[in-house]
């Protein structure tokens, strides 16, 4: 019995600890967006206010409509829509036949270029942006939605991630496909690529998120307002001496709906995608 009650005991004891962890860590995960919801209700003085004010004194819901005045909102959202879109059918498209072929066939050279792909994937991003730029400047196409799409048109991420997808289906499923008459297209998209769903599906969030995150690469190749996108945007909102913090919150608020929406949306697909392609 005292064994009993010291295992319940412990087991109550993990399972409060466990709980605890978890409740402050959420807390500290969703407290800057608490305060950014705060933050764009109040006046600039409440904002640099110390010690600061929690709860603003009078909602002050001008921030928005300053906010929209001060930015082309419309345009942002949708060349970065734009942007998104063009990224994740790209990532698809290229990431999964280039994953299929690193899993599935083989080829002269095939271990160095997936080495070179790992090489792309381990280098930081930062590096590619001066050689990007002089590619996009000299093909005359600064300030465009392509210029946008350009970096994201091969991605290294997509092609490791779909590889190991493709790596966890069994080689007799393509042999039955060619027993039945299936060349290696027709194996590819329409036995292979269709049992990827739920990893293509988590592709799509990922590249979606990381492409409506940028904010150097639409700063350095768009500098027309109108050819920016919400995050690169956003940051002119941003003073040099000095920044109404209420109208740059209220931007940001506006900002992130969007992909807010879009997570609540394929919240199951992303965590399925995660468990799918980890699982093996």
């Amino acid at each position: 019995m005292k064994s009993n009650a010291s295992l319940s005991r412990s087991n109550a004891l993990n399972k409060f600890l466990t709980y605890f962890f978890l409740i402050v860590g959420a807390l500290v995960m969703v407290f800057p967006f608490v305060w950014m919801i705060l933050t764009s209700s109040k006046t600039v003085p409440e904002s640099m206010q110390i010690p600061p004010t929690i709860f603003p004194a009078q909602l002050m819901l001008d921030n928005f409509k300053d906010a929209i005045a001060s930015l082309p909102f419309g345009r942002l959202y949708l060349n970065t829509a734009l942007m998104v879109f063009f990224r994740v059918v790209c990532a698809i498209f290229f990431s999964s036949m280039a994953g299929y072929a690193f899993a599935k066939l083989k080829f002269r050279g095939k271990n160095i270029l997936f080495c070179i792909v790992l090489v792309q994937m381990s280098l930081p991003s930062q590096i590619f942006i001066i050689p990007q730029y002089q590619m996009v400047a000299k093909m005359g196409l600064a300030n465009t939605i392509f210029a946008l799409v350009f970096p994201g048109l091969v991605s290294a991420f997509g092609v490791f991630f779909l590889r190991q997808t493709y790596l966890s289906i069994p080689d007799e499923v393509g042999e039955a496909a060619f027993l039945d008459g299936c060349n290696q297209w027709q194996t590819f998209y329409k036995i292979m690529f269709p049992l990827t769903g739920t990893s293509v599906a988590a592709l799509t969030i990922f590249t979606a998120v990381f492409a409506y995150g940028d904010l150097m690469w639409p700063l350095v190749v768009n500098s027309d307002l109108k050819m920016m996108t919400l995050s690169s945007g956003l940051a002119t909102l941003k003073g040099q001496f000095s920044t109404n913090f209420p109208v740059l919150m209220a931007g940001s608020l506006l900002a992130m709906l969007p992909m807010v929406i879009l997570y609540l949306i394929f919240q199951r697909q992303f965590v399925e995608g995660i468990a799918g392609t980890g699982g093996k």
